[in-house]
């Protein structure tokens, strides 16, 4: 079994664990799929960076994190489109890659590792590093190249995962 689906194995076992002791999860369930769900969270997405966009002049750091959280919302639209509800990022993440791997989504593996990867290597400059850093960092602002190269990213996210949610 490869790491990814080992990863996915775990977060289903975590989130079973965590609703029979505590009657909530913080990871992976199976449920039914849901078309209605998905395109709810495409509509979250697109909210998100119409924020990005409305925030950039004054409040560009804050951007960092609407973006990420635009392509997340994307990513739960294909976790719920194929009948999984994750609350857990890495768990997500994992799903994802295993959704690719197994050919049911046609997404390329380096449009996720530009959000997150799953192999943490210093020097990758990932959305998600990129958020943690003006989310919790003293910033005000984000650079225009980093701005401009991960709103792309999400408008590419976004078209992408609606090419997946509306196919049948």
């Amino acid at each position: 079994m490869s790491h990814i689906k080992n990863k996915v194995d775990w977060c289903l076992k975590k989130a079973e664990k965590e609703l029979n002791k505590e009657g909530n999860h913080r990871g992976l369930i199976e449920i039914q799929p849901d078309l209605e769900k998905a395109k709810e969270h495409i509509k979250k997405a697109e909210h998100y960076l119409k924020a990005t966009n409305y925030l950039k002049k004054d409040f560009s750091d804050i951007s960092a994190s609407t973006i990420f959280y635009s392509m997340y919302h994307c990513l739960l639209a294909i976790a719920v489109k194929f009948g999984y509800e994750s609350r857990n990022q890495e768990c997500t993440f994992a799903l994802i890659h295993s959704l690719i791997e197994d050919k049911k989504i046609d997404l390329d593996k380096e449009i996720i590792n530009k959000i997150a990867s799953l192999e943490v290597k210093q020097e990758e400059r990932t959305s998600i590093k990129i958020r943690e850093q003006y989310q919790y960092g003293t910033s005000l602002s984000i650079e225009d190249d980093i701005y401009k190269e991960l709103f792309e990213l999400a408008k590419e996210v976004i078209s992408k995962t609606k090419e997946i949610i509306l196919r049948s």
